[in-house]
């Protein structure tokens, strides 16, 4: 029958429905207890490298080897409520690179190493002998020949061409040097600073001279002596005819010029143009003489001296007078020789 205060479009539903509303409802509500009730059963495998509980053998067998990187086939007892697993040793290859000392336990680390000696020749710098792995190298490179200084100091008016080059400037300012040397009181901001340092202890000087018996710790202190033999001085003063080597010298000396002399001596009246003849000055006050010859007594503050004054004992006279046969160690003593026949006598 039809109920008249109940809207149209709603039915009323058949006993029947109902009662399979009911049983369905109840037998979700069985499913969800019987479920929870298996959720809730006790772990009774227990892995010994990590204490962790499992419901089957089989499970904790794929924890072992997944997890715990052991062979698959190793034997599993269950003792209890427990599973011991026999410890098998595992043994690490070990990937050596046939071109160099390079070794490590990771097969991808060694083919890519192998990558980037195959790599070395892909990358070369057209102006130079400069070659590398990266293109992004080659790029940084090119801005020594182009000029191309990007990167600032907003201190002073240094500019670089790389970022990493800027950070360790910064250092300068901020007085920051992290890396000591465990021989001697040297302390610098970078750790390939420290590195070319320490082969001053060690003796060590790779880079040797083709024409001359010089040799030298890095590559740039080589390329700089071979201007010597070239001739080459590309930096020139616009006051006088001087001219040098590197920019750094040339700025030394317009210091001449201009009368600046930023360090002085605590003791004495003494100033100078650079740190380094400042730290020889104060010798004189200390005392100090590190530098002996092996054949006399003789000691000095300067290694340059020092080697000045081996050529007495060997005899050897590389400055000679293109006038006479006089002959000398320095250059100071044939030039004030050439004065006698230039007939120049500037003391009075």
């Amino acid at each position: 029958m039809k109920k008249d205060n109940l809207p149209i479009n709603i039915k009323e539903k058949h006993p029947a429905k109902i009662m399979k509303n009911k049983i369905l409802k109840q037998k979700s509500v069985n499913m969800l207890k019987k479920k929870t009730s298996r959720t809730s059963t006790k772990y009774i495998f227990e892995c010994d490298g990590c204490s962790k509980k499992f419901s089957t053998k089989d499970i904790l067998a794929k924890h072992i080897s997944y997890s715990h990187k052991r062979q698959k086939n190793s034997d599993t007892i269950a003792v209890g409520t427990q599973v011991e697993q026999t410890p098998v040793p595992q043994q690490t290859e070990i990937f050596n690179c046939d071109i160099c000392e390079f070794k490590t336990s990771q097969k991808r680390y060694i083919l890519a190493h192998l990558k980037a000696h195959v790599a070395k020749q892909m990358y070369c710098c057209n102006n130079c002998e400069y070659k590398c792995v990266r293109k992004s190298s080659l790029q940084t490179h090119m801005k020594i020949h182009t000029g191309e200084k990007p990167f600032s100091c907003n201190v002073c008016e240094y500019r670089c061409s790389t970022k990493s080059h800027l950070q360790t400037h910064m250092k300068i300012h901020t007085g920051e040097k992290p890396f000591s040397c465990n021989v001697c009181e040297y302390r610098c901001s970078t750790k390939s600073y420290l590195q070319t340092h320490m082969k001053i202890h060690t003796g060590e000087k790779p880079f040797s001279c083709n024409i001359c018996e010089y040799r030298c710790i890095t590559k740039t202190n080589l390329q700089i002596h071979m201007k010597i033999h070239t001739s080459e001085k590309p930096f020139s003063c616009n006051i006088c005819a001087y001219r040098c080597i590197l920019k750094s010298t040339l700025r030394t000396h317009m210091k001449i010029h201009t009368g600046e002399k930023p360090f002085s001596c605590n003791i004495c009246e003494y100033r100078c143009i650079l740190k380094s003849i400042l730290r020889t000055h104060m010798k004189i006050h200390t005392g100090e003489k590190p530098f002996s010859c092996n054949i006399c007594e003789y000691r000095c503050i300067l290694k340059s001296r020092l080697k000045t004054h081996m050529k007495i004992h060997t005899g050897e006279k590389s400055f000679s007078c293109n006038i006479c046969e006089y002959r000398c160690i320095t250059k100071g003593n044939l030039q004030r020789h050439l004065k006698k026949h230039t007939g120049v006598k500037p003391f009075s």
